[in-house]
C-alpha cells in the first residue's frame, strides 16, 4: 500500500526536493509517495533523490513506451527520446517479427516490442549483468529472451539471416563529453551504456560490420544517434552494404538511423 500523505508531509517533501534541485520536485513527490509505505521508507526514498540517484532508480521503474518497466540500481535508465526509436521499430515490424533488442539494458525496447507487435520473437541481449537481470525481469514475462554477452556473441546461433528488427541502443556519447552529462546518469549509470568512443560511433561500427550476417533479407537495423552524427553514422552502415536513411522527432530532439539490408 502506498502512503496517503498529510498537507504537511506533501509540503515539506516537496520543499526538500526544490532544495535538491529537482525541477519536478511536485510530480516527483508524488511517485516517493506511491512507492513508500510509511514515512520511514519515503524519508530514505526522498534522500536518495535529494543526493542525486535518478528518480527511476529510487522508485524502481520508468514509464516507457506505456508500459512499466522495472529499473534497478546501476542499470542505464530508458531516456524518453528512446521512444521514438522503438516506435519506428515498432511500426515497420510484420506480425510475428523476428527481432533483436542489442545494449538492452532493461530491456524496455524487448519489452515494448513483445507487447506492440503480435506474435512478435524477441531476443535481447547486454554485457552488463545487473542489465541483464533487470532485462529478464520485463522481456522474459511476455515471453522474449535474454542472453549476457557483447553485442551478437551471445545470440544463437539460428538467428544467423533471419532477424527482421534489429534494436540497437548503441552508447553515442564521444568520450571526452561524457564528463559534460548531468551527475545523476554519469554517477549512477554504467559507462558502457553511455561511452561511445572517441567520436561517439564506436559502438554503432562494430554492430554495422556484424548486422548484414544476423539480418534477413529486407531486414533493418534501428539506431539512436545524434543529429550532428548522422553523416559518419551513415557512413558506418553503408560500408557494410545497408542503406541508411534517418528519421527524426523534434518534439523529443530524437534521430534515428534505419539501416535496411536490402535484397
Amino acid at each position: 500500500m502506498s502512503l496517503d500523505p498529510s498537507v504537511s508531509l506533501r509540503s515539506t517533501t516537496v520543499s526538500r526536493l526544490r532544495a535538491a534541485g529537482c525541477v519536478f520536485a511536485e510530480d516527483e513527490a508524488e511517485l516517493l509517495f506511491s512507492a513508500a509505505h510509511d514515512e520511514a521508507a519515503l524519508d530514505v526514498l526522498v534522500e536518495r533523490r535529494a543526493v542525486g540517484f535518478p528518480l527511476e532508480h529510487v522508485v524502481g521503474w520508468a514509464e516507457f513506451g506505456g508500459l512499466r518497466i522495472a529499473v534497478d540500481t546501476g542499470v542505464f535508465v530508458p531516456r524518453r527520446r528512446t521512444e521514438f526509436l522503438v516506435e519506428r521499430a515498432v511500426a515497420l515490424a510484420a506480425p510475428g517479427a523476428l527481432c533483436v533488442d542489442l545494449c538492452c539494458g532493461s530491456g524496455a525496447a524487448g519489452a515494448v516490442l513483445l507487447s506492440a507487435v503480435p506474435g512478435a520473437r524477441v531476443h535481447a541481449a547486454d554485457i552488463e549483468p545487473a542489465a541483464v537481470r533487470c532485462a529478464r525481469r520485463n522481456v522474459e514475462p511476455r515471453g522474449g529472451h535474454v542472453h549476457e554477452g557483447d553485442l551478437f556473441a551471445p545470440l544463437p546461433d539460428g538467428l544467423r539471416g533471419r532477424v527482421e528488427i534489429l534494436v540497437a541502443n548503441v552508447p553515442y556519447v564521444p568520450t571526452e563529453e561524457v564528463g559534460l552529462l548531468p551527475p545523476e546518469a554519469r554517477e549512477h549509470e554504467p559507462l558502457v551504456a553511455l561511452d561511445g568512443g572517441a567520436d561517439g560511433l564506436d559502438v554503432l561500427r562494430r554492430v554495422a560490420a556484424e548486422a548484414p550476417a544476423w539480418l534477413a533479407p529486407g531486414g533493418r537495423l534501428f539506431v539512436e544517434t545524434s543529429e550532428r552524427q548522422t553523416g559518419a553514422a551513415a557512413d558506418a552502415v553503408a560500408a557494410h552494404g545497408l542503406t541508411p536513411r534517418f528519421e527524426t522527432c523534434e518534439e523529443r530532439y530524437a534521430t534515428v538511423l534505419v539501416a535496411t539490408r536490402e535484397g
